[in-house]
C-alpha cells in the first residue's frame, strides 16, 4: 500500500511572505497572500477563511426498510436551486466538533442520537478555502423538535443507503460532502471502514 513520505512538502512549500485582508464577512474571511515558490519566484493566492464545519450522517432504524438515513433538501442560492444534502453545520467559537454535530442534528432535524462516531475530515475546496470539515456517524435515534435558525428553511426526510447511492451515482446529489459521506456508509455497511462508536452525554437544548 503507498505511503506518504516523510518531508515531501518541502520540494513543495510556499512560504508567506505578505497577507491582506481582502474581504471581513459574517463569518468568512477572504484574504490574499503573497508567497515564495519553491524555485524562488513569488505569486499571490486569494481564498476564503472558515472556521470549520461538521457533516452528520445519521442511521435510523425503520421497521420496513431497515437501516434509512436522515437527509434534509434545501435551497442554496449561489446554485439559484434546492439540493440534497446530509445535516451539517459550522463550528461556533470555542465549541469542539462533537459538541457542533449534536448541535446541529438536533436543530436541524430534531433527532438526538445515543451513539457517535467520528469518521474523519475532508477539505472540500483546498484550492481557495481553508474549510475543514468533521464527519460523523450518529445512531440510536430519538426524535423531537426542531430548532431551526431564523431564516432557515429546509425538508428533512429518510432514505435507504441504495436509493441515497443510486442518487450520487445518477448525479441527483452533488455536494460534496454528503458524497464523501455516502462513500463512507456504503464502506461501513460493507464492512471494509470499521467505526469507533462512542456514548456521548445529550448535549442541552
Amino acid at each position: 500500500m503507498p505511503t506518504m513520505l516523510a518531508g515531501a512538502d518541502d520540494a513543495l512549500r510556499e512560504q508567506t511572505v505578505a497577507t491582506e485582508t481582502l474581504l471581513q464577512g459574517h463569518f468568512l474571511k477572504v484574504r490574499r497572500d503573497t508567497v515564495r515558490l519553491p524555485d524562488g519566484a513569488t505569486a499571490t493566492r486569494e481564498y476564503v477563511q472558515h472556521p470549520g464545519a461538521v457533516v452528520i450522517v445519521p442511521l435510523i432504524q425503520d421497521s420496513a426498510a431497515g437501516v434509512c438515513v436522515v437527509l434534509e433538501r434545501q435551497w442554496r442560492h449561489p446554485l439559484g436551486r434546492s439540493i440534497v444534502e446530509l445535516p451539517a453545520g459550522k463550528i461556533d467559537p470555542g465549541e469542539a466538533p462533537l459538541k457542533c454535530a449534536q448541535r446541529e442534528l438536533r436543530e436541524e432535524t430534531g433527532y438526538t442520537a445515543d451513539e457517535w462516531a467520528c469518521a474523519g475530515r475532508l477539505h472540500p475546496l483546498a484550492a481557495y478555502s481553508d474549510e475543514c470539515i468533521e464527519l460523523w456517524f450518529a445512531r440510536g435515534l430519538t426524535a423531537g423538535a426542531r430548532a431551526l435558525d431564523p431564516g432557515e428553511f429546509l425538508e428533512v426526510f429518510t432514505a435507504t443507503p441504495e436509493e441515497l447511492l443510486h442518487w450520487c451515482w445518477q448525479g441527483q446529489v452533488t455536494d460534496a460532502k454528503t458524497l464523501v459521506g455516502a462513500m463512507w456508509l456504503q464502506n461501513h455497511l460493507h464492512g471494509a471502514w470499521p467505526l469507533q462508536w462512542q456514548r456521548a452525554p445529550q448535549s442541552a437544548p
